[in-house]
């Protein structure tokens, strides 16, 4: 029976990978394709493979994830961690519906805890606060001030450029930042998959704690990602892209680039799991601001702070109820 829960919480994780591509495409190419940059289904693939190539990058924010909640072994660990997984896909696809560009790796740090604490086995405080939490607070703060900057020293830069000549310059230069975005969101965001079936493996014993994680893992974590990516979150480009603030092609460059540079340095430098959706939208804001703070449409980006102040409960409380239905019949 165990090695059948093993594969069934992978085939659920691999379910959540693929939610997220299509609820976070939006993350790395709203922007190219609100200002003109890129066509959407070219910038859709092009994000599947970056998102597959970054997956490939590294194994630190996975290694992060599988330490989150200490679930125990066996059989009833494995139903904690398929059941935090349902929370956080449950709140991928409630989002999605409308429209809001909520935190996928919110939702599946929170419905980790949630399950965890309704079974009553261990949270690990220190690695949820310092590796998770407070990244993710301080990331938004950091991704809108860089933007700011960034853009601030750009409109001097070019003060007296062509604006025609220019905006044609953004608009290449924005394929680049839209890739180097796609790779980001793809060493973030398929590692926390990865995290998670390394930490289901680690349950049924199949794996040491400090062994590095099988290449078949990587492989179909990058794989369902793409694929979700392929699939596209129109609903949610439209929000990023277009309900936030018009971008131009220069303010589009600046974001995407901003917002890689996090996920980057975080990724490789600090191991945090942060969220792309924060950092990105976050970063939309800063950009948007230096036109004038009127431009940037404040009452959609309440909307969206609510949700992401909502994930993490919400996804901890849906896991929750899934983890005492599925006690009742996996006594």
């Amino acid at each position: 029976m165990e090695i059948g829960i093993i594969i069934a919480v992978v085939v659920v994780a691999l379910v959540f990978d693929y939610t997220n591509g299509f609820h976070d495409a939006a993350n790395a190419i709203a922007t190219s394709v609100s200002t003109g940059a890129l066509k959407p289904r070219v910038a859709l693939a092009m994000a599947a493979v970056m998102n597959f190539v970054g997956a490939f990058l590294g194994q630190k924010v996975a290694q992060t994830v599988s330490e989150v909640i200490d679930p125990g072994s066996g059989s009833h660990g494995l139903v904690i961690v398929m059941c935090g997984l349902l929370g956080a896909i449950t709140w991928n696809l409630i989002t999605w519906y409308l429209g809001l560009p909520s935190s996928s790796s919110q939702a599946l740090i929170g419905g980790l805890v949630g399950s965890a604490l309704a079974a009553g086995a261990t949270a690990n405080w220190d690695v949820v606060v310092d590796k998770v939490v407070l990244p993710m607070l301080i990331s938004p703060v950091v991704a809108f001030s860089l933007g700011f900057a960034a853009m601030v020293g750009i409109m001097w830069m070019f003060r007296r450029a062509n604006p025609g000549r220019a905006n044609r310059g953004f608009k290449l230069a924005q394929t680049f930042s839209a890739a180097a975005m796609a790779l980001g969101h793809g060493l973030q965001d398929a590692q926390k998959t990865m995290g998670v079936i390394f930490l289901a493996l680690l349950t049924g014993g199949y794996v040491s704690a400090g062994d590095d994680l099988p290449l078949w893992v990587i492989f179909v974590s990058a794989a369902a990602i793409s694929l979700g990516t392929w699939s596209g979150g129109w609903r949610i480009m439209r929000t990023l892209g277009r309900r936030i603030i018009h971008l131009d092609p220069a303010r589009g460059f600046a974001a995407e680039s901003v917002a890689s540079g996090v996920l980057y340095s975080t990724a490789y430098i600090f191991e945090a799991p942060i969220s792309t959706t924060h950092t990105i939208t976050s970063a939309v804001m800063g950009v948007g601001a230096t036109k004038r703070l009127s431009a940037v449409r404040w009452g959609v980006a309440r909307s969206i702070l609510t949700a992401w102040v909502l994930t993490f409960p919400a996804a901890a409380f849906v896991a929750a109820v899934c983890y005492w239905v599925a006690h009742i019949f996996l006594p």
